[in-house]
């Protein structure tokens, strides 16, 4: 799936809600003081004890950790953390490798957070509705499973709807195209780019290709953050 499938679309739902104030200026933190010379920085405290896990798992208390005597859900790392490839984890090569047993969040995780945190369980069964009902949407032979073309179904019809949101605030004068005059935040500023035919004129077709597979330059240039864009 290419990078740009994904991000141009979340560009375009940003610029619905930006249409109406493209020189509003969002209201930064400053930027913290940089810190003295010779000032003492505190290193980050980590949540792995290597101790206490060679401790607990090496069963022939011999100080490494064998294959077997790591955690099942751990043994498919053996190899990246055995970095000598000597059939054994040593103190360090585990120290060089925790990030490796650390957890990982994946984007999927929220629906987890959302049960286990919520402070308000009304509020967190809104939004887990909102999510089923979403799910629900994109699975459209009922299967009880998401497959590829449900969600490539699903991304189209989102960008469809996007580009109608466009096309009701920019176009004016209801001709179905939308002029540079009309344009503004990032469809002004990447007008060029997105007038593929050079007419002077977005069309319904420019913006879906557009959603779809960023033209040019625009491949090139991810979203600022606000700091950059002080």
């Amino acid at each position: 799936m290419r990078r740009s499938v994904l991000w141009f679309p979340v560009l375009l739902v940003l610029v619905a809600g930006l249409l109406a104030s493209e020189d509003r200026k969002e209201k930064t933190a400053p930027d913290k003081a940089p810190a003295k010379e010779g000032a003492k920085t505190s290193k980050p405290v980590s949540l792995f004890d290597v101790d206490e896990f060679i401790k607990e798992y090496d069963t022939n208390k011999d100080g490494v950790l064998s294959k077997d005597e790591l955690p099942e859900r751990f043994r498919h790392l053996f190899a990246k953390l055995d970095t000598d490839g000597d059939g054994k984890i040593s103190r360090a090569e585990l120290e060089k490798g925790v990030s490796h047993l650390q957890a990982r969040r994946r984007p999927s995780d929220f629906i987890f957070t959302l049960v286990e945190m919520s402070d308000c369980d009304e509020c967190c069964a809104e939004e887990l509705q909102e999510v089923y009902v979403f799910l629900r949407k994109l699975d459209r032979n009922n299967d009880g499973k998401i497959v590829a073309e449900e969600l490539q179904k699903a991304r189209e019809q989102l960008v469809q709807k996007r580009v109608d949101t466009i096309f009701r605030d920019l176009d004016a004068n209801k001709d179905g195209k939308i002029s540079k005059e009309e344009a503004r935040g990032f469809i002004r500023r990447h007008f060029k780019e997105l007038d593929t035919n050079s007419d002077g004129f977005l069309s319904r077709e420019e913006l879906t290709q557009g959603a779809s597979a960023v033209p040019g330059g625009l491949k090139k240039e991810a979203p600022k953050s606000r700091s950059e864009e002080k």
